[in-house]
């Protein structure tokens, strides 16, 4: 299985596929083939691993069995490493029909999931109750805000080349193509991308090869009516495997045995853009530090935030992998050992989760959050600073990034009422999430433990 990778964790992850018996990595940058000291084939790729926007994770699209097999080597990172197959995976093509718009595009119904459509994407005027052909040309994390982004343009692609459906064959950005034995598929125009000027003839004539079998298999799975919604082609699939704080530690050790790497490498590079340039800046100057060394959650924090003052808002990530932000606060301690206080002011109405006490003008709730804790406190008090209860969060370990404490929710919580009556609430949501594939066994049972040793001590 050829599989190429960029992004943040490029290193470690090329380090965990090459050494496997599986995978291949191909079409690898320059930077990698000399940390590593080989060449790396220019081949066609089966499945292409990216850093998703955020840098929480990465996602893994492709041949449906490869996206199988190295998102399950990936799961195997870390006991807080989760992942989650998408219903509209990138290259899918989907018969749709537009139930709205939002900005310049539609809203699509794809049937499980909705997608968009930008309008300068299409000839045609669209309104609602049209149905439309399109093909996800990007699919969207589940904990990020987009949806799917589509196009009616249907196109194969494999990193060194695409074929497009109905383009020009005016093509000429690859001279080496006039001599190759094969011809692209008759109603399809090659596109060849940049990487393809190191590769072979050969691996030119294998990449047009594949992609003319693909276009194959797509033309014979399009109807010639558009009946939406619906799903048109499954040989295409997308996991997103999003990363928790002991994972990229593992990705640490990973990139340690190839090269120079420091404590918290992709800890810090997941906080901030700068975070990322001051880790290689840092890296480059003083070389890296031993696996035993700490974390340098101070200076990290000092230089790119949370501080006093700053406001940070929960990111509550859910085992389905959706994130709800609970709210925003402020910082009003800061701990440099790796702690930070959060005050937030409630709306008033509703009841606080599993206390069952009425939400009210003035309550104010106060969040004390710790690097890598598996737990976090939040005391809800009233406007005369009486307090009205604790809940406490079993989550996965938490991460201070600069605008936001990030975590998933492993549903079992302990709250402590205020007349000191201690409760453990919502096992059998966690049972659920287990018996869904949400949240691995391991994982449970790690939450369980961690919110056993809570009960006992609030109870205590």
């Amino acid at each position: 299985m050829n599989v190429s990778v960029r992004g943040i964790y490029t290193t470690a992850l090329t380090h965990l596929l090459y050494e496997g018996d599986d995978h291949a990595v191909v079409q690898a940058s320059e930077p990698i083939r000399e940390r590593f000291d080989e060449s790396f084939p220019v081949e066609p790729a089966d499945v292409h691993v990216a850093t998703t926007r955020d840098r929480q994770g990465v996602g893994v699209e492709g041949e449906a069995d490869g996206v199988s097999a190295v998102a399950d080597r990936l799961r195997g990172l870390g006991v807080d490493t989760l992942a989650w197959d998408d219903p509209a995976p990138t290259g899918s093509v989907f018969d749709a029909v537009v139930t709205g718009t939002r900005g310049p595009g539609a809203v699509l119904d794809l049937g499980d999931v909705e997608g968009y459509l930008p309008f300068d994407r299409v000839d045609d005027y669209l309104e609602e109750g049209d149905a439309v052909r399109v093909q996800v040309r990007s699919a969207a994390a589940p904990w990020d805000d987009d949806d799917p982004l589509c196009d009616p343009t249907i196109e194969v692609g494999n990193g060194l080349a695409r074929l497009v459906r109905g383009g020009s064959t005016g093509d000429t950005s690859l001279d080496l193509a006039s001599v190759l034995p094969t011809d692209p598929r008759e109603g399809w125009a090659v596109r060849w991308n940049d990487r393809a000027d190191d590769a072979s003839l050969d691996a030119l004539a294998t990449t047009l090869d594949d992609l003319n079998d693909r276009a194959e298999r797509v033309e014979e799975s399009l109807p010639d009516e558009v009946e939406a919604p619906q799903r048109l082609t499954e040989d295409r699939a997308t996991t997103w495997v999003w990363f928790g704080r002991e994972s990229r530690f593992a990705l640490d050790e990973a990139r340690r045995a190839v090269t120079t790497t420091m404590t918290g490498h992709h800890r810090c590079k997941a906080a901030t853009r700068e975070a990322s340039a001051a880790v290689d800046f840092a890296e480059a100057v003083c070389g890296g530090t031993s696996a035993d060394t700490d974390f340098p959650f101070a200076a990290l924090t000092r230089q790119f935030g949370p501080r006093e003052g700053d406001r940070v808002a929960l990111g509550h990530g859910k085992p389905d992998g959706r994130l709800i932000v609970l709210g925003r606060g402020e910082v009003v301690e800061y701990d440099p050992d790796g702690g930070i206080t959060v005050e937030r002011k409630m709306t008033p109405g509703g009841t606080y989760d599993a206390l069952g006490v009425e939400r009210r003008a003035g309550d104010v709730a106060t969040t004390k959050l710790k690097e890598g804790r598996w737990w976090y406190p939040t005391v809800y008090r009233g406007s005369d600073g009486e307090r009205r209860g604790t809940y406490v969060n079993v989550c996965t370990p938490v991460e201070l990034f600069p605008e936001v404490a990030r975590y998933v929710d492993l549903h079992v919580d302990v709250v402590r009422h205020a007349d000191g009556t201690v409760e453990r609430v919502d096992d059998d949501e966690l049972d659920e999430a287990v018996a869904a594939g949400e949240v691995p066994e391991a994982l449970a049972e790690k939450a369980r433990n961690v919110a056993s040793a809570v009960e006992n001590a609030l109870g205590g």
